[in-house]
């Protein structure tokens, strides 16, 4: 499968940004899609995730700041990320795990950067 994540790049504090990943296949194939991001020099961190049946989940450091979606129509799958700070500068990336076999793949990522 092929995830293509796509946003733009740079915001300043305070303002909102929508990522979004395109996958290759029908996003009823995967039992979950996730946002990880990676700032710099530190570890990779799950944001959100939403599974084939809709459920969502968050990480407690963007709960109620970030809503994580989909649109099955378009086989895509979006993060709306509102009130950014400069801490959520990292590079975002999509992942997937199959629903049927488990295999996770990603996105090539995309940078975004909060500026203060």
């Amino acid at each position: 499968v092929q995830l293509v994540e796509s946003g733009v790049g740079l915001v300043q504090a305070g303002g909102s940004l929508r990522l979004s990943c395109a996958a290759s296949r029908n996003i009823f194939s995967f039992s979950v899609v996730n946002w990880y991001r990676q700032a710099p020099g530190k570890e990779l961190e799950l944001v959100a995730g939403i599974t084939r049946g809709g459920s969502t989940n968050y990480a407690n450091s963007v709960k109620g700041q970030f809503t994580i979606s989909s649109d099955k129509a378009k086989n895509t799958v979006y993060l709306q990320m509102n009130s950014l700070k400069p801490e959520d500068t990292a590079v975002y990336y999509c992942n997937t795990q199959g629903l049927i076999d488990g295999t996770s793949s990603w996105g090539q990522g995309t940078l975004v950067t909060v500026s203060s």
